[in-house]
């Protein structure tokens, strides 16, 4: 059976591994569990056959038990008859149902085995299958976290590139600065040196104006 070597290799990987495998651990989970769903399909048709062949060599068994029951007891009736070759008969017809008694019996118990197997696996498949269904989701939350995490991780390098730039305007900044100081002191440096004579020649000026106007005034109020 085919479809059991399949169940068996399923049943066998490690999930997480062919997670680790992946671009998008997400989808593998996904198909991973379709996959499973798939092969439930197979093993429940496989099991169900199985089961069938179960009760079909129970039958027959059951049947041929019966039957030689059924042989039995005319041997009986053409005894108490008093008919000798009869019952002989019966009983030859017995013995040939004997004989494929135990090929029977064997094959039941073959049959019975595999259904048992075979509804273990199934049982144990539609487990599995509920048991990845409720990981599912806390998986893909752990997914979503991870993302989460990644992004501010690209943000705080961001942030990063960001304070780097500041840092290479405040210098900038600062090379502007010195540069502005220094055009300034050569400014100053090339300006004509100031000649202070006619700063003194005004304030004697001033002076005289003031005087002459005193005088006027003086001149006035005698005249008064």
């Amino acid at each position: 059976m085919a479809v059991l070597t399949r169940f068996k290799d399923i049943m066998a990987s490690n999930i997480n591994a062919l997670l680790d495998k992946v671009e998008d651990p997400e989808k593998m989970i996904e198909q991973c569990l379709r996959n499973l769903r798939s092969d439930l399909g197979k093993v429940k048709s496989e099991t169900a056959a199985v089961m069938a062949e179960e009760q079909r060599s129970k039958r027959a068994l059951d049947e041929l038990t019966e039957e030689m029951s059924k042989m039995q007891n005319y041997a009986i009736k053409a005894l108490e008859a008093d008919n000798e070759t009869d019952a002989k008969k019966f009983l030859e017809r017995k013995a040939l149902l004997a004989a494929k008694e135990s090929g029977l019996n064997e094959a039941y118990k073959l049959a019975a085995s595999n259904a048992v197997k075979m509804r273990e696996m199934h049982d144990k498949l539609v487990a599995d299958i509920g048991e990845l269904e409720s990981r599912k989701n806390m998986i893909k939350s752990k997914l979503s976290v991870a993302k989460t995490q990644e992004r501010i991780n690209k943000i705080g390098s961001s942030v990063s590139s960001a304070n780097n730039s500041i840092s290479a305007f405040d210098r900038m900044e600062q090379k502007a600065n010195e540069a502005l100081d220094k055009a300034n002191a050569m400014a100053a440096l090339n300006a004509a040196p100031k000649d202070d004579i006619e700063d003194l020649m005004a304030k004697y000026e001033k002076d005289t104006n003031i005087d002459n106007e005193l005088e006027a005034l003086k001149a006035r109020l005698n005249k008064n």
